[in-house]
């Protein structure tokens, strides 16, 4: 049954000889129109204030969704951050360390070079000082042989131009030269 408050107001009823007092039975009536209307606009009112949050509810449902969609984007995003600067970190170090053993094997083969160069100038040095100290033994030689050819000559010479007096005088010269060469 639907009645509204308006059906309260203004309904009427018969009399009767034993009946309702008249005006009681209107004072009810509308007192009971006047709460009737009342719980009617209090439900509306609380209608309109449940679709209101309903409305409020499923938006703040669509941000939640909406924020936990950023969230799990941004979680993906640091996880593919992340990988990719490990792999990037990775390829640092493996192009590091191949740059590292090719500089070491230039170095080692530089080494080996050089140490190369080394062993070489130590046989030329060598070679160089064999053939200074043979040219110096053999320019002693030839020294000592002039000297001797000198001395003969000079032997040879005075013997022919002097008189037999300074061969004394010589041969005491002859003495200390020795002497003076033996020193």
């Amino acid at each position: 049954m639907n009645v509204s408050p308006l059906d309260l107001r203004q309904s009427r009823f018969r009399s009767s000889l034993r009946g309702f007092d008249k005006v009681e039975v209107m004072s009810l009536l509308s007192a009971a129109a006047d709460d009737y209307e009342q719980a009617l606009r209090d439900a509306d009112k609380l209608k309109q204030e449940v679709a209101r949050l309903d409305g409020a509810l499923k938006q703040q449902r669509e941000q939640e969704n909406g924020l936990k969609t950023t969230l799990m984007t941004a979680q993906k995003l640091a996880d593919d951050i992340k990988t990719n600067a490990e792999e990037e970190a990775k390829r640092i170090i493996r192009e590091a360390q191949n740059r590292s053993d090719l500089l070491l094997e230039k170095t080692q083969a530089r080494l080996e070079d050089v140490q190369r160069e080394i062993d070489g100038l130590k046989l030329k040095r060598r070679d160089v000082e064999t053939s200074i100290e043979s040219t110096i033994q053999t320019l002693r030689n030839t020294l000592e042989y002039v000297r001797e050819q000198d001395a003969r000559d000079r032997e040879e010479k005075i013997l022919i131009h002097r008189p037999r007096h300074f061969e004394a005088y010589e041969a005491q010269e002859q003495r200390v030269q020795e002497a003076k060469s033996s020193r």
